[in-house]
């Protein structure tokens, strides 16, 4: 047992039985994100958040089409599936594909589109479970549905409601990197949890305004993703990716402001990164990308890491953070 071990609590997902540490695995990475990913590399990483106490594994068809979901399950075969939390998403399904795809560097002949009808969240649900190697997941997420809101409320949220009532899926949820679009489905349907990406970090405070007081009004626990912003909060250098492109010069001057705050507290930022976001009462649990088990390690390290009281004072004083945030 390591030493992380005792630092993560287990929280509820709203109403239901359902229940994730206080840090998830985030498994988009293990499908091949930007840079192949070796499987070997890829179960000593799931290996090396189970040591440290993490017991929800995230995962999507859309990550690596399909990659991602068989190395989790891979990883997990030999592990109490009594004892941890799987989610997934539904709103894509895999087609056949010659070559590269978007962000995925492994190509193995699928790509993932679009198709947030009923009958397509069945099938990829199912699909989900054979590539898992698993009888069930605990948490169903509608995919990025953004700009599908309708056809997701009439489909692929019929579908998750359904495997909800017959106790196939512990709860039910939706998972986006936007507030407005999230709030709006929120208030339109019936949902346990919101995993939300990159909007209630130390340079995004956006899910303040409606999305995050909606939740705790409706009883919507929130698994926060995405607190390094896709890269600047872990290393603000000029060049730094924020939101999965090039960050601009005044995020990266606003990041490095930040970092300064920090070193005078001597708080590493990623440190400070994620104990901001886990600190919201909304939030249940922050979900860590990682590619191999020295980034698991970090993370959990950097959750755990002491930081002075001064530091979040002192970065609202500067104007660099919202003054109603909480903080730790």
């Amino acid at each position: 047992m390591s030493a992380h071990q005792s630092a993560l609590p287990v929280r509820r997902l709203g109403s239901t039985d359902v229940t994730v540490s206080a840090v998830g695995l985030g498994c988009a990475p293990l499908g091949g994100l930007f840079t192949p990913v070796d499987p070997v590399t890829a179960t000593a990483t799931v290996d090396a958040a189970w040591a440290g106490g993490v017991r929800h594994f995230d995962t999507a068809p859309h990550y690596g089409a399909g990659l991602s979901e068989t190395r989790l399950g891979n990883a997990l075969a030999p592990k109490d599936r009594d004892a941890y939390t799987l989610s997934t998403k539904l709103g894509r399904i895999l087609v056949d594909h010659e070559g590269q795809w978007d962000l995925w560097a492994e190509p193995n002949g699928k790509r993932a589109e679009f198709d947030y009808s009923y009958r397509a969240a069945h099938d990829s649900y199912r699909s989900s479970l054979e590539r898992l190697g698993a009888e069930r997941v605990e948490i169903g997420l509608i995919h990025d549905a953004d700009d599908h809101r309708d056809a997701a409320l009439e489909g692929t949220y019929r579908a998750l409601a359904e495997l909800k009532a017959g106790g196939r899926i512990g709860a039910i949820g939706i998972g986006m990197n936007s507030t407005e679009h999230a709030a709006d489905l929120i208030e339109r349907a019936d949902f346990d949890t919101a995993l939300i990406a990159g909007r209630y970090t130390l340079l995004d405070q956006s899910a303040l305004d409606r999305l995050y007081p909606l939740c705790l009004d409706r009883g919507v626990s929130v698994i926060a993703a995405g607190v390094f912003n896709s890269g600047i909060l872990a290393d603000p250098r000029p060049g730094a990716t924020f939101n999965y492109a090039a960050a601009d010069p005044r995020m990266v001057a606003k990041a490095q402001a930040i970092a300064a705050v920090c070193d005078r507290h001597g708080t590493p930022l990623r440190a400070a990164a994620l104990q901001f976001t886990a600190a919201h009462p909304a939030v249940a649990s922050i979900l860590v990308g990682a590619r191999n088990p020295a980034e698991v390690d970090d993370a959990l390290a950097m959750y755990a890491h002491p930081i002075p009281g001064a530091l979040w004072h002192d970065l609202k004083r500067a104007g660099l953070l919202a003054e109603e945030a909480p903080v730790p």
